[in-house]
């Protein structure tokens, strides 16, 4: 594998540097930097300006000799000493490239996790229970949303989810159509993945339908929407719920087993993240990133380390519900602080949700208020792009989930008599994740070069802006930071998706 590892990097970084050649090459002839000032050129202040962006991108010398002190520069990056050059205007590349990436990836990193978590679950959801009113549901508003053009979604997403929005939580209240009609949808929604009998799909839609109706009604009368409450006894048994939900479908509730071995270290969990929730209270109002990062490398070591030494022979389903009932704990913990700061950052931004831009120009506040402003910045976009990428996801999963349900060892293992949901996700979704982790690995690596369409319609200045402001410039070493990003995240995704291939399944070896 080490040897594979080496190889394939050795060819990317030909590629790479074959690839810059070609596109730093079709920059020098696509156009002139200096069309814009040669009109003017008997001004002096113009002529001025011209020597500067001359002296910038080094236009006195020939194209090839700059290409040769570009690649010099940029490979110092290996040794920490970058220099990417300067742009038309005489800003560091650099910069702007390290500005661009962190604006990108706060708004690819969620939409693309949420993606793949929402859209391989629906696609396996479907693929289980094919031909039913779910999956022809679904498979219709999976070509909706794929074909969906992003432009437009977006425009509607700010019309109706930002500042109707804003309008409403000035007043927030529903009316009794409203209401109802909300209610049925839920209850209808709900019905569809619950399936089974139309007695069973009955009870779930009027279950729903008066839960939802209640609590609507509930909340509004309690001013819910402007003073939101989560009591810390519904984030116990949310956290126990999931303990208990998470060792069900990894060995079943019923298996003593499992109880010691998979439910007794998920409840411990559970009880950690309670006493972790109070007496940490004072810690987590203003958190620093040390205090984040070290609660981080907490919440993944110790559910770990108390699935590996409790879980015996079922070490890996211990881990993993042990995993998954932290996780929650550690979301639930967010919203119940974010839930706290929400009436403070009303008073502070009366309008939340935002339409343009990555944060607020001039806004103060402590942690969980720059949580707020910056999450609010980040929803629309990132609802936007995670409805587009779930349904390739869901589309990818569902195809090879029924592909994979037909072989012959599925049939075998379902003839062993052993229970449906472990055949489904010890055998085939295991099989199943080798072409999704192609797709998802290769979708990330492009959404990081930049959404552009959704980066100029929301106003993000992120990688999709540079590359685009580059090349209408006429600007070499922008669009080149580009091509090394994003071309240099391409090849080691590729790289890390052969790895993977050799994780999920043991049979592939190089």
């Amino acid at each position: 594998m080490l040897t594979f590892i080496l190889r394939r990097l050795g060819i990317s970084v030909l590629i790479l540097l074959l690839a810059t050649f070609v596109v730093y090459s079709l920059i020098q002839f696509s156009g002139d930097p200096l069309a814009g000032m040669r009109e003017l050129a008997s001004d002096p202040k113009v002529r001025v300006a011209m020597e500067a962006r001359i002296r910038n991108l080094q236009l006195d010398t020939p194209w090839g000799l700059r290409y040769l002190d570009w690649l010099k520069g940029t490979a110092g990056c290996l040794i920490g000493q970058c220099d990417l050059g300067l742009d038309v205007n005489g800003n560091q590349v650099g910069a702007r490239l390290a500005a661009a990436a962190d604006s990108t990836l706060r708004l690819v990193t969620l939409s693309v996790i949420l993606a793949i978590v929402i859209g391989i679950g629906i696609g396996v959801l479907t693929a289980v229970r094919q031909y039913s009113d779910l999956d022809y549901i679904v498979t219709f508003l999976a070509f909706v949303f794929f074909s969906l053009p992003v432009f437009w979604a977006a425009v509607l997403l700010k019309e109706y989810a930002a500042i109707n929005y804003n309008n409403w939580i000035a007043d927030p209240g529903f009316t009794t159509t409203q209401v109802i009609l909300t209610a049925l949808v839920a209850g209808f929604v709900i019905q569809l993945f619950m399936g089974g009998s139309w007695k069973r799909r009955l009870f779930s839609f009027l279950a729903t339908a008066v839960i939802v109706g209640v609590a609507m009604v509930v909340f509004t009368a309690q001013d819910f929407w402007r003073y939101p409450s989560l009591p810390p006894w519904v984030i116990a048994l949310i956290v126990i719920g999931v303990a208990v939900f998470a060792t069900s479908t990894a060995v079943g509730i019923k298996n003593k087993e499992g109880h010691r071995h998979v439910l007794l270290p998920a409840l411990i969990c559970a009880v950690l993240v309670m006493v972790v929730f109070y007496a940490g209270y004072n810690i987590f109002l203003e958190p620093t990133v040390l205090i984040l990062a070290i609660g981080l490398v907490l919440a993944i070591a110790v559910p770990w380390l108390l699935g590996f030494v409790l879980g015996g022979r079922l070490r890996v389903q211990a881990i993993s519900a042990s995993l998954a009932t932290v996780g929650v704990g550690v979301a639930l913990t967010m919203v119940w602080h974010i839930f706290n700061a929400w009436p403070d950052f009303l008073d502070a931004k009366p309008r939340p949700i935002s339409t343009i831009g990555s944060q607020t120009p001039n806004f103060e506040g402590g942690f969980w208020l720059q949580t707020l402003d910056r999450g609010s910045q980040i929803l629309l976009p990132t609802i936007l792009l995670t409805v587009v990428s779930v349904a390739s996801y869901s589309r990818y999963t569902r195809a090879t989930m029924m592909e994979i349900n037909s072989q012959d060892y599925i049939r075998t293992a379902r003839a062993k008599g052993l229970p449906e949901r472990t055949v489904i996700l010890r055998h085939a979704f295991r099989n199943a994740l080798i072409p999704i982790v192609t797709i998802v690995v290769m979708d990330f690596a492009a959404l990081i070069g930049g959404a552009i369409i959704t980066e100029q319609v929301f106003g993000w200045k992120g990688m999709g802006e540079l590359f685009q402001t580059g090349l209408n410039n006429v600007d070499p070493n922008p669009v080149m930071a580009f091509v090394v990003v994003t071309g240099g995240i391409a090849v080691l995704f590729n790289l890390l998706a052969d790895v993977i291939y050799a994780l999920i399944d043991p049979r592939i070896r190089v």
